[in-house]
Parts: structure tokens; C-alpha cells; sequence
């Protein structure tokens, strides 16, 4: 169900006059946030613009930007940092799983070897199978 939820949130679904009174932003006001490329509503085949709750949620983000005396193209670089950033985040995150994951295989590796070898796998220290004694 969760994935129906995101996929609905989304979707475009408002025309540009719901958009415009759910928001309370002018139609042309959606329009200049377009041509900025801040919002980019969904297309029907016919071109008709189709505005989602996550465009009026970004919507929400803008206008809050502008109340705040912020202007357009600094909404824009904004908004474009908050992007970078999440997508930072994201593949932060998966490095770090990936890293636990590359760990926790190289232990059974390090074990394997030290019972082949007769060494603990401590004896060494970490360049080219020198022993760390010597």
C-alpha cells in the first residue's frame, strides 16, 4: 500500500485552476514557477498541465521561500542544493550498507585464512601480508 500512496502523491491529478485554488497561487503564477523551472507538472497527451500533492507540496516550499523575500532564481539554487543534498544523502547511506556489508564478508575471509595458515588474522599488519613483529 505504500507504494500506491507514493505513486498517488506523484501523480498529477489537479488541473491548473485546482492547483491554483488549493495553493492560492495564480494560474499565471504556476506558469512564471514553470518557465523557472521550479514545479514541473505532468503533461496529459493533449499538454494540459497536471499538478500532484508532491507539486503542491514543492508549491508550499516556494511560497514559503517568497513570503520570505527570497527571489526566484534563489528559490531555484535552493531548491537545487535541498536535491544535491537528499541524493547525497541517499548514496550515503547505500555506501554505508554496502560497507557493513563488504565487512561482515571480509570476517569469515580473515577466519579462513588464519585456520589455513595457523596465524591469527591479527598477526598481521594490514600491508601486503607483512607480520606486523617484524
Amino acid at each position: 500500500m505504500a507504494g500506491d500512496s507514493t505513486s498517488r502523491s506523484a501523480r498529477g491529478v489537479y488541473g491548473i485552476s485546482v492547483a491554483s485554488e488549493l495553493s492560492g497561487v495564480g494560474p499565471q503564477t504556476l506558469r512564471l514557477y514553470e518557465r523557472w523551472g521550479l514545479l514541473t507538472p505532468s503533461r496529459t497527451a493533449g499538454g494540459t498541465r497536471r499538478y500532484s500533492d508532491d507539486d503542491l507540496d514543492r508549491l508550499k516550499q516556494i511560497t514559503e521561500l517568497v513570503d520570505q523575500g527570497v527571489n526566484l532564481a534563489g528559490i531555484a539554487r535552493i531548491l537545487d542544493l535541498e536535491s544535491r543534498n537528499n541524493q547525497l544523502t541517499s548514496d550515503n547511506t547505500q555506501l554505508q550498507s554496502d560497507n557493513a556489508k563488504l565487512k561482515a564478508n571480509r570476517r569469515p575471509a580473515a577466519r579462513n585464512y588464519a585456520s589455513n595458515t595457523g596465524r591469527r588474522s591479527s598477526d598481521h599488519d594490514g600491508r601486503r601480508g607483512r607480520r606486523a613483529d617484524r
